[in-house]
């Protein structure tokens, strides 16, 4: 990661989304989606984070793009605190970072052509004259692998993979540095993903794209990502390179994941089960959130939060235990 320069990144971020009061004077709780979150994420590179529903991992996401503001914690991109920044030059950052949806179906409106749901963008954000946004759209439709009938569709008239190219092309058009590609492929058949997946890479090689890939499916994340974040309940509980993660895991609930994984090469591992649920996200454990579940948890895992142990230079876990040992 220090080979690269860093495009965007978080310190002590946090998302807290405020409960409904069940009576008049109770005391006010919230949601602890994202619980202070550090993340660097390296230009050009793919980031992969993973984890299991409700972990805050489509959460930081929506952060990341504005869609939603911060509680606490600051984001920056290439250095630049975005917190505090004039409304004009916050605009101008915020264009050069765009999401792609899980949905393909919801994210585009059903009620207009693939033409005007495209154009429409460039109409609020670009001086482009109408025939000069016509050709833009037809040039991004063909780098994501449709033709320019396209634009005469309804979304309804299109398959999921058509519709995710779509979005992917909606992505493209104010020609981005950063893209948030939450869940992509999880609502497409299987052949579909690897051929999004696919174009995902090409598109990243010939744009020089940097990508926060968020997916809940290891063998995905493993295939598109340079970097791998694992969260747990609001928090990243290890991070590093692909091959470091993947090969060598450090963190308890990271080998939980991975054992879970369908590998085609026999790993010859035993299958881990974690044993009860996720604890709620509204009274979050003391001491180390995974402690609950874990099957290596000591008394100070109860008690304090952990430090983070750095194995290599790209390679660091939260967790008492290094390795796992006690």
């Amino acid at each position: 990661m220090n080979d690269h320069k860093i495009l965007m990144e978080t310190q002590e971020l946090k998302k807290y989304y405020p409960v409904p009061r069940k009576k008049l004077f109770e005391k006010k709780q919230y949601v602890k989606a994202v619980d202070g979150l550090n993340l660097k994420i390296p230009k050009g590179c793919t980031y992969g984070l993973v984890g299991e529903s409700g972990c805050g991992k489509s959460t930081v996401g929506q952060v990341l793009a504005g869609i939603y503001s911060a509680s606490e914690g600051t984001v920056f991109y290439e250095g630049e605190a975005l917190l505090g920044l004039p409304k004009e030059k916050k605009k101008q950052i915020r264009r050069k970072i765009q999401m792609i949806f899980q949905d393909p179906y919801s994210s585009l409106n059903p009620k207009k052509k693939i033409g005007w749901i495209l154009e429409e963008p460039l109409k609020t954000s670009t001086h482009l004259k109408r025939q000069e946004r016509k050709q833009k759209v037809i040039e991004v439709l063909q780098q994501v692998g449709l033709d320019q009938n396209y634009m005469d569709k309804y979304p309804n008239e299109l398959s999921g993979g058509q519709r995710q190219r779509v979005s992917i092309a909606a992505a493209l058009l104010l020609d981005p540095e950063f893209i948030i590609a939450d869940e992509a492929v999880s609502a497409l058949d299987v052949s579909v993903q690897a051929q999004i997946l696919n174009l995902l890479k090409k598109l990243q090689r010939e744009r020089n794209l940097t990508y926060l890939f968020i997916s809940h499916n290891l063998n995905v994340v493993r295939f598109m990502s340079d970097y791998i974040g694992v969260m747990y309940l609001g928090h990243l509980v290890e991070y590093g390179t692909t091959e470091e993660v993947c090969d060598h895991p450090l963190h308890p609930y990271t080998k939980a994941l991975l054992s879970s994984v369908v590998d085609v090469k026999d790993r010859g591992e035993k299958r881990i089960i974690l044993e009860g649920e996720v604890p709620d996200p509204v009274h979050t454990p003391k001491g180390c959130p995974f402690h609950t579940r874990c099957s290596q948890v000591k008394e100070c895992c109860k008690e304090e939060k952990p430090e983070w142990n750095m194995e290599k230079e790209n390679h660091a876990v939260w967790c008492h235990n290094l390795r796992g040992e006690k």
